[in-house]
């Protein structure tokens, strides 16, 4: 069992018994719930318009070396500087020279999944660069010291008054403010560091190939503010968020809103192709577009796994996972959590350590149901559990037990050997994990080839 294997058993353990965490989360997850059925009610026709999204992202994947290249002549035209990076150290190493260049002191950084992935925030303070969220629930996290818990909501596990509570612990102020009243206390707090910042750093919720720039959806502003504000734009986005055309946007704008937050469409969409042009009043001198792998090619070439890269982070597959609900996103040990999470890691981290997340699944298909790109959600984690098998990751005790569960399907007499005591021994006293988190099994006195021929004869 790999070290993160045990680390996320132990973690779902204590999670799945602590009520007041679940209670926090099933309410908030209920208030998305109840807003997504009015945002879907925008589209005439649902379904084609996931059905659309999907080919378009296939569009995009199948083709993405001549996708990205498209994108990257046309952003640097307009004077971007585009960076590959193969992997996390790569991305890494091109902020700090950029930063050191600079002489950046500061940085200002709106919402990312990617830039956690990688882990920039304790590379930039390993070089003495103070690097602040400015989005308000990463903010949150960032004060408290842990990693976002949900891709769309960060701080989805906290109720107002932890909020409060924390505001007073850490910034001095009164433990009973409204939530409109943090939200001024960080606003507040926020402006200032906009304006000394060195270098904004951003993700992208979408790269636009055909007009060579990065599609930012967010609800606050804090984006627009991180990128146009200090000298230096950079930003940070896996390969996979390519589409092809401006004109894509009118469906994926709107889909991600509804699937994310349930709203028709969010408050502050922005398309940035470059840095401040001659002639322009506003934004960066200088912008930077790093486009990273790090194990996403790793995907593209798995042909059975490669529609996990349509994915664009709306969240649904956490909020409907049973799984997710009981547990938490901080369970998964993992940037990525639920069911996106469970499918994309192994690939990216390495199969043998984390092969685990695929099999923390019910296999209900209720992740595949709500995805916004109609990924199959289910059919991958179960397809990763067969790589896992296929790449020798079992031990020699999971494969005898499968072994012998083969061999008693495939023979009617094995079905049938034993009285009900004996299997019943079988399974709660020597098979013990069985017993671990489940009542004691009790299997009838016959088995139901039994009553149907003492009912029926052989016929």
């Amino acid at each position: 069992m790999s070290e993160s294997s045990q680390i996320f058993i132990a973690k779902s353990t204590i999670k799945a018994a602590d009520k007041e965490h679940r209670r926090k989360l099933n309410f908030n997850i209920g208030k998305y719930n109840a807003v997504v059925p009015q945002g879907k009610e925008q589209f005439l026709d649902l379904a084609l318009a996931r059905e659309k999204a999907k080919n378009i992202k296939w569009k995009a994947i199948e083709n993405l070396g001549e996708q990205l290249e498209n994108f990257d002549s046309a952003i640097t035209k307009r004077g971007t500087t585009v960076i590959w990076a193969d992997d996390a150290q790569q991305a890494l190493e091109a902020v700090g020279k950029i930063c050191r260049e600079k002489n950046c002191k500061s940085v200002v950084k709106s919402k990312s999944m990617v830039t956690e992935e990688i882990h920039l925030n304790d590379y930039l303070e390993k070089l003495g660069i103070i690097s602040v969220e400015t989005d308000l629930g990463e903010y949150i996290q960032q004060l408290d010291g842990e990693a976002p818990y949900h891709i769309v909501t960060p701080a989805m596990h906290k109720s107002k008054e932890d909020v409060a509570k924390l505001f007073a612990r850490k910034l001095g102020t009164d433990p009973k403010l409204t939530p409109e009243e943090l939200t001024l206390v960080a606003r507040n707090i926020l402006r200032e560091k906009y304006a000394t910042a060195e270098v904004g750093i951003t993700g992208a919720n979408f790269i636009i190939a055909d007009i060579g720039g990065i599609a930012i959806t967010e609800n606050e502003g804090n984006a627009r503010l991180s990128c146009s504000m200090p000298k230096t734009h950079i930003v940070i986005v896996g390969i996979e968020k390519i589409i092809p055309s401006i004109y894509d946007l009118a469906l994926f704008w709107p889909l991600l809103a509804t699937y994310g937050t349930g709203q028709r469409v969010t408050v502050y969409n922005t398309i940035i192709t470059g840095p401040k042009q001659d002639g322009e009043t506003d934004g960066p001198d200088e912008m930077f577009v790093i486009l990273l792998d790090n194990g996403r090619t790793n995907l593209l070439a798995n042909e059975k796994l490669r529609e996990s890269l349509y994915c664009i982070r709306c969240g649904a597959c956490l909020n409907t996972c049973p799984i997710y609900k009981n547990i938490g996103g901080h369970a998964y040990g993992a940037t990525y959590s639920g069911p996106i999470g469970s499918v994309i890691t192994p690939h990216l981290k390495g199969m043998e350590e984390w092969k685990h997340l695929s099999n923390a699944s019910s296999l209900c298909g209720s992740c595949t149901d709500v995805c916004a790109v109609k990924i199959n959600l289910h059919e991958l984690l179960l397809e990763n559990r067969h790589e896992a098998v296929e790449e020798g990751y079992s031990n020699f005790t999971e494969r005898t037990a499968w072994k012998l569960w083969q061999q008693s399907m495939l023979h009617r007499r094995l079905m049938n050997f034993g009285n009900a005591k004996i299997k019943n021994q079988l399974v709660n006293k020597i098979l013990k994990g069985w017993k671990e988190h489940r009542s004691e099994l009790e299997f009838p006195k016959k088995s139901f080839n039994q009553l149907w021929r003492q009912k029926f004869g052989d016929r």
